[in-house]
């Protein structure tokens, strides 16, 4: 039976040596920016924190630009991060989200994505959004300060919310005003290491965590797996 009230403090990729990395994982009631660069791990990132909040008895609501909700299911499933039962029994809800397009002033839709956030019910406490790119690089800089204002706010509450963007969503001056308002900023990369390219986490940022993080996590993305830990040493082989 699942879990309705769950002890957790900390949101789990479900693989104990990237936790470790992060300083015991993402704790409850975090607002986190996740953002990087296109093929650089950012929706597996997610999926694995998906995963290890519902199989520690979070609910959670799921939206997405990238995928159906049949598709999101199947790619989860093909990296033994099976969520299906879960979806069935509305611990997990997916939203598909359309990209507006790139002519459009986006600002009205961040506020509807915002109230679409405050209408879920109290007991989905984990929020994941992938991805705002297309949605904050077409608005103007007071609709993208008072979204993440207002996601902040619902964190203090006891939510947590973890928003996907690309790297290139923001300049250098919004980067840093919007940093300011998360807990938690990861920075996805691809790295040539070697003779291969390595997916690399940078760990900029995490508020509160239960353990000093770590700085830079590689890993490679296998079926079957997910996220695994490659150490430099191997990936410089």
């Amino acid at each position: 039976m699942l879990e309705t009230t769950p002890k957790v403090q900390v949101i789990s990729t479900g693989s104990s040596e990237i936790d470790k990395k992060l300083g015991g994982g993402i704790p409850l009631g975090s607002l986190v920016l996740l953002e990087g660069q296109s093929d650089a791990g950012k929706s597996v990132a997610c999926q694995h924190f998906s995963f290890g909040a519902l199989t520690a008895g979070l609910r959670m609501v799921y939206y997405t630009t990238e995928n159906t909700v049949k598709s999101l299911l199947s790619q989860m499933g093909s990296l033994s991060l099976d969520v299906t039962d879960y979806f069935l029994c509305d611990c997990m809800r997916i939203y598909p989200m359309m990209t507006p397009d790139h002519t459009v002033d986006s600002s009205e839709a961040l506020i509807s994505v915002k109230q679409h956030f405050e209408n879920q019910p109290d007991e989905f406490k984990l929020i994941v959004v992938d991805s705002l790119t297309g949605l904050v690089s077409h608005s103007d800089d007071r609709a993208v300060i008072d979204f993440f204002a207002a996601c902040k706010k619902l964190c203090d509450l006891g939510r947590t919310i973890i928003a996907v963007t690309h790297s290139y969503a923001f300049d250098d001056g919004m980067l840093i005003r919007v940093r300011s308002l998360c807990d938690a900023h990861l920075v996805l990369r691809m790295e040539q290491v070697g003779e291969r390219l390595v997916k690399v986490m940078e760990v900029a940022k995490i508020r509160n965590a239960n353990q000093s993080t770590g700085n830079v996590i590689s890993f490679d993305v296998e079926p079957g797996m997910g996220m695994k830990i490659i150490p430099i040493s191997k990936a410089k082989a």
